[in-house]
């Protein structure tokens, strides 16, 4: 760790939390002893927490008096896990109706978010400064486990226009103190690619940090051009936002000869899981409870695929519980091999929407039309539209070595999976677009599961 490196991490940023009123270094030092805990221990504590948290909530939130009144659910007889059970899911469509009832009658600061709505319509809600600090420690915590520090050397390469727009002065020296280079990657033409690749190359940082779609487009764009980014330095490429595909993960170690650590959560769920050097993806226990259900809303046990619900036990300003996330996912009760008791999360599937439904009923992940095109030449990027069971359109970028002919392999293929009636539409554009939010997804099912 270089000598900037350690005043940034020890002193610099320590400040700016604390003008800030934020608690996130102690937190990320108690996060990085509980890490170490044994499953059991991790267990009990997010039962003492949750405890704590709806007793909380009990007293401040309106919302919660009234629903807990109407289960004649008393937090302090809260003594397991499965107590969260006797709780009703939360969905987007509560969270819009019920948005003033759930804030906390002595909340201060609060701060008005919204998603992206790269799946609909953008979700309104409000974050105190309690999640904000643990939100924070937990992925300090993570980046740490790479061997870098706050105040390394970073580049951003982000989409949004939402974090665009709220760049201001202030953020902006704060970024140059902690070294934090944003990189607008919105537009991602090869000209604009060209110039996002010398920024990198100049800033030579030590870390990455981006949609995985855009590194492995600055990736894919600089191995075809002959650009050099493997002589950088760079220690971990951070990906998050949007699902990691195998083939990106490849692409980037590759081009950037840096590993990819893979980060999962959003703006409403908060910094769920994060993966560690051995390769597995760890809950934030400390924070997050995370359950897997199926259609019914049931949970559903270990190994078994079904929608993410989380928990987050810092969100007491504005409660987050059993939130539906519309991700899928699969738990694990291993225990991973760096020797952290923290829970793993196996496998994130991708949202709901990123799974397709043949004519037959047969509900198919979308990698079963991806594969089909990725092993097509000349196709430079696609994007996958299920409109019903009835029809499917794949919008395709091409390059001088597609054949013609791959329009007939493509109907056939994917007739073959999703029913020989269905109507496949094959549409050249010149570019993919993205989702308001800045994301890129490969296939969007409008077909409900």
């Amino acid at each position: 760790m270089s000598l900037y490196t350690r005043l940034v991490a020890n002193i610099i940023f320590p400040l700016h939390e604390q003008l800030k009123k934020h608690d996130t270094v102690h937190i990320r030092k108690e996060m990085e002893k509980t890490q170490w805990f044994s499953p059991q221990e991790l267990k009990a504590l997010q039962v003492e927490r949750l405890k704590n948290f709806l007793i909380d909530i009990e007293q401040h939130v309106p919302y919660y008096q009234q629903l807990f009144k109407q289960l004649k659910l008393n937090p302090d007889n809260v003594t397991s896990l499965e107590d969260l059970k006797k709780l009703p899911l939360t969905a987007k469509p509560l969270i819009r109706e019920r948005c003033e009832q759930l804030k906390a009658d002595d909340a201060v600061r609060l701060a008005k978010f919204n998603t992206g709505g790269s799946s609909g319509e953008p979700l309104i809600f409000y974050i105190g400064s309690k999640r904000v600090s643990h939100d924070v420690a937990a992925k300090w915590r993570a980046t740490r486990w790479w061997g870098v520090d706050i105040g390394d050397p970073e580049a951003v390469i982000w989409g949004s226009p939402i974090e665009l727009s709220g760049q201001d002065k202030i953020k902006l020296v704060r970024d140059q103190l902690l070294r934090t280079h944003l990189i607008p990657a919105f537009e991602m033409s090869p000209v604009k690619i060209d110039g996002f690749i010398q920024q990198i190359k100049s800033l030579k940082p030590k870390m990455l940090f981006g949609y995985p779609s855009a590194l492995a487009h600055i990736a894919t764009h600089a191995e075809k051009t002959g650009q050099v980014l493997n002589d950088l330095g760079i220690k971990v490429a951070f990906v998050t936002s949007e699902r990691l595909y195998d083939h990106q993960r490849a692409k980037i170690e590759r081009i950037f000869a840096c590993p990819v650590a893979n980060g999962y959560g959003g703006r409403d769920a908060g910094f769920i899981a994060h993966q560690c050097p051995e390769g597995q993806m760890h809950i934030t226990a400390e924070d997050i409870i995370v359950e897997i259900i199926d259609n019914n809303g049931d949970v559903l046990p270990y190994d078994q695929a079904g929608e993410i619900v989380v928990t987050h036990l810092a969100t007491r300003d504005f409660p987050f519980i059993r939130y539906r996330t519309g991700d899928v996912g699969v738990l694990s009760d291993e225990q991973c091999r760096c020797g952290r008791g923290l829970p793993l999360l196996k496998e994130i599937q991708g949202r709901t929407t990123d799974f397709i439904v043949a004519q037959d009923g047969a509900v198919l992940h979308g990698l079963a039309l991806i594969y089909v095109l990725r092993d097509l030449s000349g196709v430079e990027s696609f994007k996958i539209t299920q409109h019903s069971i009835g029809e499917t359109t794949v919008q395709i970028v091409k390059n001088q070595q597609y054949n013609q002919a791959n329009d007939a392999k493509i109907q056939s293929e994917f007739k073959q999976r999703l029913g020989q009636n269905v109507q496949i539409n094959v549409e050249y554009v010149s570019e993919i677009a993205k989702e308001k939010s800045g994301k890129f997804r490969y296939v969007i099912s409008h077909v409900a599961i």
